[in-house]
């Protein structure tokens, strides 16, 4: 399920020849292909916009750019699904278009912000990340960006360098105030593994995945969002204002990591209850990220399935951002047999479930959202088979 047919060995050279056909008077040898994979975060949700902790993989749905560099300093990339083509030009201040050549032209105007060098190229563009689904297809875009822009070697700015900047992109270009996380992801993924990473020191560790036995499955809703459209700026200002409440409390307080439940009920009276609840998720969330990690290394599954119910329950009543579609997509998931663990992922207000479950029991879970989902309600979901795969890179 990983790829689209069209990806076979001749897809770079028949999609930029369809997409451009001066190319096919020029040798083609000089043709580039980048990929950056999407993510499914397994535990960790609104804990990175909070300094606090996640625990990403990177997945085997990705984006990929194929293009040729030019020295004319202009870029023009062709959407494949729609073909649909958008550009801009490196040699004059990079505007907001409204769509969605504005992740690639984010990242641009975040790497020239940074004195990066730039090149103008042809490319088109091809993605198996769904849209709207909370797996990072914007991440996914604007890491395959920082890579082609970059020219045939690639960027300069390697690791944590890259993944800010393209989060710079999108928080100052694009206008979503999203964490690090997707493009931290995006960058850093490792074959068969998550990520705990730690968002206020910029440290992070390989957490290995049972992936013998059991996989990863994700399920979209059905229920696609916008995140630019979305309730997420808001619960990001719900929960700077419960920040504010702790630090006349407690001065040394910088982000709601420094807050625990002690400090919070103490902080209660002066808070209002939206946000009281929106940093209770928080402090619960981080929690929950290193219980999961320690989970994960004593093989402990049951303690891995706690977890993740829990948090689910969390995003849920507390910080609002699940859907009953959602909800019905866990409930099904965990009266399955075979089913370890399921919640939803990403910022919510629709898009995906991530699911543990025991490779046995993969036929048996997709038949019951088959057999139930849609007559709960009203939608069609997806199920997603999804392995953890390597970060970012060039393919050709």
């Amino acid at each position: 399920m990983a790829e689209p047919t069209r990806w076979g060995p001749d897809w770079p050279h028949e999609a930029l020849l369809a997409s451009w056909p001066d190319l096919a008077r020029e040798r083609t040898d000089d043709i580039r292909v980048v990929r950056a994979p999407g993510r499914v975060n397994l535990i960790g949700e609104y804990t990175d916009i909070n300094a606090g902790y996640v625990m990403p993989a990177a997945i085997d749905l990705e984006t990929r750019i194929a293009f040729v560099p030019t020295d004319d300093a202009r870029v023009e990339v062709t959407r494949l699904d729609t073909r649909e083509t958008a550009g801009f030009a490196l040699d004059r201040p990079i505007e907001r278009q409204g769509s969605w050549i504005d992740y690639v032209a984010g990242t641009a105007w975040a790497l020239a912000e940074r004195g990066e060098p730039l090149t103008g190229l042809r490319g088109v563009l091809d993605s198996s990340v769904p849209i709207g689904a909370g797996l990072s297809s914007s991440a996914a875009l604007e890491v395959a960006s920082a890579w082609a822009l970059s020219g045939p070697g690639g960027p300069r700015l390697a690791g944590i360098g890259l993944a800010q900047t393209a989060q710079r992109g999108e928080n100052a270009f694009v206008g979503v105030a999203s964490g690090l996380m997707d493009q931290f992801a995006s960058v850093f993924g490792v074959a068969d593994a998550a990520i705990l990473l730690d968002c206020r020191s910029l440290d992070y560790r390989t957490v290995r995945l049972p992936l013998a036995d059991h996989r990863l499955v994700v399920v979209h809703s059905g229920a696609p969002r916008r995140l630019e459209a979305s309730a997420y700026n808001d619960r990001r200002a719900d929960c700077q204002r419960a920040l504010a409440v702790a630090r006349r409390i407690q001065p040394r307080v910088e982000t709601l990591r420094d807050v625990d439940a002690a400090m919070l009920e103490q902080a209660r009276p002066s808070m209002d209850e939206t946000a009281h609840r929106r940093a209770r998720h928080v402090i619960s969330e981080n929690d929950r990220v290193l219980a999961t990690v320690a989970a994960f290394a004593e093989g402990d599954l049951d303690g891995v399935g706690r977890q993740w119910a829990a948090s689910h329950v969390s995003l849920r009543d507390d910080f609002e951002v699940s859907i009953p579609a959602l909800d019905a997509l866990v409930e099904i998931a965990t009266a399955t047999e075979g089913v370890i663990a399921a919640r939803m992922t990403g910022a919510g207000f629709g898009g995906c479930t991530v699911n543990l479950l025991r490779r046995d029991a993969l036929e048996r879970f997709e038949a019951a959202v088959e057999r139930d989902y849609e007559g709960r309600t009203g939608l069609r979901a997806r199920v997603i088979r999804v392995e953890a795969a390597p970060g970012a890179g060039r393919l050709a």
